[in-house]
């Protein structure tokens, strides 16, 4: 995904519990993910990677690079 230069379109706003944003932040900070959008684009990733949608983000990674879909083609990389 690296190279990724398609704005992102969409917004999704998400409710969570004080627990949840907690577990988010402890494992944001504890990956060095740049944000919190990133963080949850990254996990967003990892669980359809799990099952079987797509390929998991590479370590070090700027946060542009944290998207779902590959830039060139608009599909899953």
């Amino acid at each position: 995904m690296s190279g990724q230069s398609s704005k992102r379109m969409e917004r999704l706003q998400i409710m969570v519990s004080e627990d949840e944003l907690k577990a988010l932040d402890d494992w944001r900070f504890k990956s060095r993910m740049p944000s919190r959008a990133a963080a949850i684009r990254e996990l967003l990733q990892r669980g359809l990677a799990a099952e079987g949608y797509f390929s998991t983000a590479r370590d070090g990674s700027a946060s542009r690079d944290f998207g779902v879909l590959d830039s060139n083609s608009g599909k899953p990389e």
